[in-house]
């Protein structure tokens, strides 16, 4: 009988019988069985010749790296956001300028108590205190220039000689005291105060807004005239920082004109006019050689209470007296006033 590993028709010629007794030398522990690794094929493994017997773990390795991207993308907008904030909340950050304001006008008419004298204009000059003032532009000179917290002395000085030069061109350019072109004033504006100035002209009113004569010295050219001698000037310029951002010069000058009725009667007569100014610049301003004219407060005379001056300033001539004396004011009233702000002009020594 044939043993239990031989086939049925024995065993094959030149196989040596007892094939089992070779291999039993070699025997497998449990715990060789147990460490041993077994690796099935996938069914795409299978299916390929040339497949991979383990399977690749490299889509773990991209969803690792994007999640490390991720993070990354992350991190750089906290840290973007938080430039950003500290940026807002940062306390040397750039002052905040202040948007240019209307300007705002007093205008009060100084009426005098006697006619006005008149004669020629070097007598009258010679009889009166602008006999002390200087000629023309040299009246208005301007003080050192020194620096301040936030503004060197070249922005200091900038600024004053803006303010010089809307003086000189408001007040003393005889072609704009007689009434014609305005643009030199203009040109020195804050761009913001332009409207403002146009309307002014175009539509003068009394409402501490729109007074041309706020922004410039004019007379009506029907009616007055200069005389050809220069106007007396005294006055002085002042500077203060009012913020990190910006700088005002006050100007407070008084101008003495000679002046005469544009027809008839040749005598002149005297023009006095008192005008406190303040002036703003911002760092844009100086560099553009631009103002902002902050305030205007004026008093002229001769006049009389009652006149109409936002348009021209309306002097009384040689001989001529008001139309009414200085109106009374109770500080009891509580009603509005009766008539325009008025003032009683004195008179010069003789």
């Amino acid at each position: 009988m044939d043993g239990p590993g031989d086939p049925p028709e024995g065993t094959p010629e030149g196989v040596p019988a007892g094939g089992d007794d070779e291999y039993r030398s070699v025997v497998f522990d449990e715990s060789f069985v147990r460490a041993a690794r077994l690796q099935e094929l996938s069914a795409s493994e299978r299916m390929g010749d040339h497949a991979l017997a383990v399977r690749n773990r490299h889509v773990w390795s991209r969803v690792s790296t994007s999640r490390q991207v991720l993070v990354l993308v992350i991190l750089i907008a906290l840290a973007f956001g938080t430039a950003v904030y500290m940026g807002l909340r940062h306390p040397y950050k750039d002052p905040v300028v202040p948007a240019a304001e209307p300007m705002r006008a007093m205008l009060v008419p100084l009426a005098p108590k006697d006619p006005v004298p008149g004669g020629s204009a070097q007598e009258l000059f010679d009889r009166s205190p602008a006999a002390r003032f200087r000629l023309g532009t040299e009246g208005v000179n301007l003080p050192p220039a020194r620096s301040t917290q936030h503004f060197s002395e070249s922005q200091v000085m900038a600024a004053l000689a803006a303010a010089k030069e809307y003086t000189v061109k408001s007040a003393l350019d005889p072609a704009v005291l007689t009434g014609g072109s305005q643009r030199t004033v203009r040109l020195l504006l804050d761009p913001a105060q332009l409207d403002q100035f146009d309307r002014s002209f175009d539509r003068p009113a009394n409402d501490g807004r729109h007074a041309a004569t706020a922004w410039l010295v004019r007379f009506d050219p029907a009616r007055v005239a200069l005389v050809d001698t220069p106007v007396r000037t005294r006055g002085a310029f002042h500077v203060s920082e009012t913020g990190p951002a910006t700088l005002e010069v006050s100007a407070d000058h008084t101008f003495v004109y000679a002046v005469r009725p544009a027809t008839g009667p040749q005598d002149a007569s005297l023009f006095t006019v008192r005008r406190e100014m303040r002036f703003r610049f911002d760092r844009d301003g100086l560099q553009e050689h631009h103002l902002i004219v902050v305030q205007s407060y004026l008093q002229a005379g001769p006049q009389s209470c009652s006149a109409d001056d936002e348009a021209y300033l309306r002097p009384l001539l040689a001989g001529q007296k008001p139309d009414g004396s200085v109106p009374d004011t109770d500080p009891y009233r509580t009603d509005p006033p009766a008539g325009a702000v008025c003032g009683a002009l004195a008179a010069p020594p003789r």
